[in-house]
């Protein structure tokens, strides 16, 4: 008769820093600030610019605002916000589900605003009446976009917590 070998099932424990405080905190405050900020943006700002008067005032050939971009950036504005709202919401589930994949999430989520909103800004300033209108916000929150990844993407691959605590 073989002998009955039993395995022991351990709880994997890091060395080091690990779970979602330090650092962390942050991150998880800027992930549901994100989700805040989209659905506020989508439903006051994004959405109402396709009431037939507005899109009309601003894509017909007819109206003193038309552009041929306006048409464009607004589907652009609009798909894309919707898309990250639901990549925001997503990366928060994992994020608590400390999934491995989580510092790739973080990256692509840093990378693609930074890259995004530079394409936006230049799609506006192709547009006069939103040339004339841009006040230096735009140029800010790009400034902000380059600040935030230039900490957080380093932080994604180098953090000993990062490491140890999103293993799943």
């Amino acid at each position: 008769m073989e002998p009955h070998i039993q395995e022991q099932k351990t709880d994997y424990r890091p060395l080091g820093v690990s779970g979602l405080g330090g650092w962390l905190i942050l991150i998880q405050i800027g992930l549901f600030v994100t989700v805040i900020l989209l659905a506020v943006q989508l439903f006051q700002q994004i959405i109402p610019t396709f009431t037939t008067e507005t899109w009309e005032m601003l894509t017909s050939k007819q109206s003193d605002y038309y552009h041929p971009l306006w048409g464009p950036v607004l589907i652009f504005e609009m798909v894309y916000n919707t898309l990250f709202l639901l990549f925001s919401v997503y990366t928060i589930f994992v994020f608590y589900s400390k999934k491995a994949i989580l510092p790739r999430l973080m990256i692509i989520f840093y990378g693609l605003s930074l890259i995004v909103g530079i394409i936006d800004y230049l799609l506006l300033l192709q547009i006069p009446l939103a040339k004339e209108l841009e006040d230096g916000s735009s140029i800010r929150e790009i400034a902000k976009s380059v600040i935030t990844c230039a900490i957080w993407i380093p932080y994604f691959i180098k953090s000993e917590r990062v490491h140890n605590t999103f293993v799943r």
